[in-house]
């Protein structure tokens, strides 16, 4: 990924205004953060009175304040009463949506000009940013072709302020298996797709070359699709294993969508990454996806707001209702992830942003919560557990001597309540502040 083989660049004088007025270069190349805490995530522990030393876009030393010699003229930023975390991770985004209860997924497709839709993802990863999520997986452009590589390109080169980004580009998906339509309009009409549609073993691999050669940074498929008899398959399993062969040799993960039992499982097989939603999961396919070191993301905040948008809940339930007054889908979900960790599946973190707004990623953790995670280890998901998951452990998702110095800092103990996820006072990514409360 080209974003994280870099060294920093420079912020120029005439983009100072396009940025936050918190983002800076750090005085002098060091930065001393001195919290109130730190979240060690690789052992899950808080550090009472650990500082941690950034120089250059790096982390050079993290430990008790007293053991860190910072050199003179190095920026200070103190963070009374906050913790410091790595900087937090969403393994499943979608910058280029909006909230359905603003504007249909069809009418996003279909009435958005693209251009517009590309400038707004800029405002999205703005937002996503500084809700202290430097890092994300961007799971498809539903129907906005290359654009996301534009977008991730245009933040690596400091045009416009946002996260690191893993670029899936259009994502794949068997013909006449995602939408819009064609179902539901009328059967001679040509649409635009929000996906690139094959049939057949060469299409697969052709469209695999064809978003590889373009800078995809992930291949995601759609293993199966809601049909006529409901949720099933749409790939052989020949198909996808075609699929995951090319990708791999391109040097490229394969991340599936997948609900149903068989979708999932003939994913898996294949030799898929990451399945997404999965809410249909059973026992049997969760051993094979621990079996197979198969990652889990079960998107439980767009579970939540499609109940809220469509099935009339109130807005914020989600934190706050009893068990017993959750809906079917949402709670298919969370026993999803409860079967998934019995049988011990890695889960991490991936919400599906931007079915609901960019920016509330911070929803998913406390899902995860209530899935039956501890805070802690709704934390390592989305840190420690999502770098190893993508491939970028050492790199990010550790406070630790030689990570990139993606950092977030909350009020109070997220470890305690995970939801002070929602209260972000300082973001730093790659040495550069974007938020501080200075």
């Amino acid at each position: 990924m080209r974003t994280l083989s870099r060294s920093p660049f420079v912020v120029i004088a005439c983009l100072a205004a396009a940025l936050p007025a918190a983002a800076q270069e750090p005085d002098g190349g060091v930065t001393l953060i001195r919290p109130e805490r730190v979240f060690d995530s690789a052992s899950g522990e808080v550090r009472e009175g650990w500082a941690v030393l950034v120089n250059g876009d790096r982390i050079q030393a993290v430990g008790p304040l007293e053991s860190l010699s910072p050199p003179d003229g190095a920026r200070v930023v103190d963070l009374p009463g906050a913790t410091l975390l790595p900087g937090l991770i969403d393994a499943h985004s979608h910058l280029f949506l909006h909230p359905y209860d603003e504007t249909l997924w069809d009418d996003q497709v279909l009435k958005e000009a693209r251009a517009y839709r590309t400038l707004r993802a800029g405002v999205h990863a703005e937002r996503t940013l500084l809700s202290g999520f430097t890092l994300l997986r961007d799971l498809g452009t539903e129907g906005a072709g290359w654009a996301d590589l534009a977008v991730r390109d245009a933040i690596e080169d400091r045009l416009i302020p946002g996260p690191r980004i893993l670029a899936a580009t259009k994502a794949i998906a068997a013909t006449a298996s995602y939408a819009p339509g064609p179902r539901g309009w009328d059967p001679d009409l040509v649409l635009p797709q929000g996906a690139q549609m094959v049939t057949g073993e060469a299409e697969i691999r052709r469209a695999v070359r064809d978003q590889a050669g373009h800078g995809a940074d992930v291949i995601k498929v759609y293993a199966d699709f809601n049909r006529a008899a409901g949720t099933s398959p749409t790939f052989t399993l020949e198909e996808l294993e075609a699929l995951v062969d090319e990708a791999t040799a391109a040097g490229l993960p394969v991340s599936a969508h997948a609900n149903s039992p068989e979708g999932m499982r003939r994913a898996v097989l294949a030799g898929v990454r990451t399945i997404e939603h999965g809410s249909g999961g059973t026992r049997e396919v969760f051993r094979l996806m621990a079996e197979k070191r198969v990652v889990f993301y079960p998107t439980l905040a767009a579970s939540a707001a499609y109940d809220e948008y469509f099935s009339g809940l109130p807005g914020g339930w989600e934190l706050d209702a009893p068990d017993g007054g959750l809906t079917p889908r949402i709670a298919r979900s969370l026993q999803a992830v409860r079967d998934a960790r019995e049988e011990g599946v890695i889960v991490g973190l991936g919400s599906d942003v931007g079915v609901f707004p960019h920016g509330e990623s911070w929803r998913e953790l406390a899902w995860l919560v209530r899935a039956g995670m501890t805070p802690t280890e709704a934390l390592q998901a989305a840190t420690v557990v999502n770098a190893r998951a993508l491939g970028l452990e050492g790199k990010v998702g550790e406070i630790w001597q030689g990570a990139f110095a993606d950092l977030t800092a909350v009020e109070g103990d997220p470890t305690v309540t995970v939801e002070a996820t929602r209260d972000v006072v300082f973001v730093m990514k790659g040495g550069i502040v974007y938020r501080s409360p200075e």
